[in-house]
């Protein structure tokens, strides 16, 4: 995943966050709300991005793996 795409998500997050705050401070449940949906969108998706990295890191590791035995042979 590129660098740009984590920020995006951990903007989204701090967007969330700030949301939340300004929801709390002027009693709108509406912006909390909208806000709590922000940071959980943003974490989601860097969580997602992680599982994805791992699963390309070990697809890799595999195929390296494959590739040596061939290489052996």
């Amino acid at each position: 995943m590129s660098t740009g795409d984590r920020f995006s998500n951990s903007a989204e997050e701090a967007k969330g966050k700030a949301k939340q705050a300004f929801g709390e401070a002027t009693d709108n449940d509406s912006l909390k709300n909208e806000g709590k949906a922000d940071e959980a969108k943003g974490s989601l998706k860097n969580t997602f991005e992680d599982l994805k990295d791992n699963v390309q890191d070990k697809a890799n590791e595999a195929l390296g793996k494959v590739n040596d035995a061939f290489k052996k042979d």
